[in-house]
């Protein structure tokens, strides 16, 4: 097991170096092999892989655009005042290894990945790659027991698919998590939800299994305090797993997805979402879905790269805060014998 000095988890100085120079990583910060990674607190991992994808492909390149503009990341939150990097060792585990021709080979070499991060107790937060991706990363992250989630997206992601239990996609992800006991249903709330259907099942199926769904004209009747006050009700104190589609905000805001839906979230609606999850048992994030080819401006991986940052404070602070309790715990277990 390799130790380093904590100085070594800090990003590179943007006042020192300018963003725009040195080799692009996730927020600046050092690269660590997965495999020897156990002092990392928080692992950030890039899934380059859109072979789920039904219908505009182009989310395999989204690791690497998210990585350059992350370098545009600073060191504090604007409002939570959240200091990351202080409160926890960060670093970019790099991407995970995928087959780009064969897609079940892919769903198992990242849960491979992904149970190698884990088993290290990292915090992963990743950044893929089309939705299907979630799937291998809660085999991993959700091995022992049902974890919650919180999904914000346009679309359930619990299509039954074209063939059942045969069939993987980006639209499928969370009907095999929770068919395989990855996801307690009751536990789980998606909010955005929006967009025409297949069949009534496509959004029927998740809500029969106990799926807390909210969809845009919900959120925008009751407002985001409300679906806020709603998220914490039903992930409780319960261990949560966010992912995060990129295809929740409108369009006009981020048009880099391969399945865009009109009527979406503003940027900073999606940014007070993430921010609303404040205080949660978080044990994992993704964002998925950005597609650069569909944005030349590079404006949607930009929302990604500030979106990464505000999950990456919401996983530092809850990771610090129950090193804190354990370490209060183990203090009054050795006052009892004193």
């Amino acid at each position: 097991m390799t130790t380093r000095d904590k100085n070594f988890y800090k990003p590179i100085d943007g006042t020192q170096c300018p963003k725009f120079a040195g080799i692009a990583t996730f927020m600046k910060l050092p690269y660590v092999n997965a495999q020897d990674a156990s002092d990392v607190d928080i692992g950030l991992v890039g899934v380059p892989w859109d072979g789920g994808t039904t219908y505009k492909p182009g989310a395999r390149h989204a690791p690497r655009q998210v990585r350059e503009y992350s370098t545009f990341m600073r060191n504090v939150h604007p409002t939570l005042g959240i200091q990351p990097y202080k409160l926890c060792k960060c670093a970019d585990l790099g991407d995970a290894n995928i087959n780009a021709v064969n897609l079940m080979e892919s769903l198992r070499w990242v849960e491979e990945f992904y149970q190698t991060i884990v088993t290290q107790n990292i915090v992963p937060l990743s950044v893929g790659g089309d939705h299907l991706v979630s799937l291998p990363i809660l085999r991993a992250v959700a091995a022992k027991k049902p974890i919650a989630m919180v999904h914000i997206d346009a679309h359930t992601d619990m299509y039954e698919g074209f063939s059942g239990d045969s069939s993987f996609s980006h639209g499928t992800p969370f009907y095999h998590a929770i068919n395989e006991g990855l996801l307690d249903p009751t536990k789980v709330i998606q909010i955005g939800i929006r967009g025409c259907m297949y069949t009534q099942n496509d959004r029927q199926w998740g809500l029969d299994q106990g799926v807390r769904v909210i969809d845009i004209e919900e959120f925008n009747q009751i407002g985001i305090t409300a679906v806020i006050e709603e998220i914490h009700r039903v992930v409780g104190d319960t261990p949560c797993y966010l992912s995060f589609d990129i295809d929740s905000i409108d369009p006009a805001f981020a048009p880099g997805t391969g399945t865009p839906e009109i009527g979406g979230f503003t940027s900073f609606e999606a940014q007070s979402l993430v921010r609303g999850l404040h205080g949660l048992d978080l044990i994992g994030a993704d964002l998925v879905e950005i597609s650069p080819p569909s944005d030349p401006s590079g404006n949607t991986a930009l929302i990604g790269a500030t979106l990464l940052f505000e999950m990456l404070c919401l996983l530092a602070d809850n990771q610090f805060k129950k090193r804190q309790y354990q370490g209060n715990q183990h203090e009054e277990v050795l006052a009892e014998f004193e």
